[in-house]
């Protein structure tokens, strides 16, 4: 990750954490050039179990909850989603969205001061 990205990354999960996770997703998609994804809180049918999902023909990100609404792993995971299928070629794997989301949490850590332990 450059460390230019850094600031933009770690103010994303700051908005997120300050329960704005609307206006980061805004930032996001501004950033990205893609449109701002629709949020609806409550998972559509065949997906209870998750905290979170995008379904890319309503461009809608759904979130189980607001826990989950709050939580930028699972925010920066689904965007990356809607993200994806603005490419010609959708390649958005979950391990790829985890990446994505892990990116923007480990800026955050970093300008932070923040070391987790391994």
């Amino acid at each position: 990750m450059l460390e230019a990205d850094f600031p933009f990354k770690a103010r994303i999960v700051y908005l997120i954490l300050s329960k704005k996770p609307e206006e980061a997703l805004e930032r996001l998609s501004e950033y990205y050039n893609v449109e701002v994804p629709k949020v609806k809180i409550g998972m559509p049918k065949g997906h209870v179990k998750n905290r979170g999902c995008y379904v890319a023909g309503k461009k809608i990100i759904y979130f189980s909850n607001y826990d989950a609404f709050y939580s930028p792993y699972v925010v920066l995971h689904e965007f990356y989603h809607h993200l994806r299928t603005k490419c010609r070629k959708h390649k958005g794997t979950e391990k790829l969205a985890d990446a994505f989301a892990k990116g923007f949490l480990e800026a955050y850590k970093e300008l932070a001061g923040i070391h987790s332990s391994k």
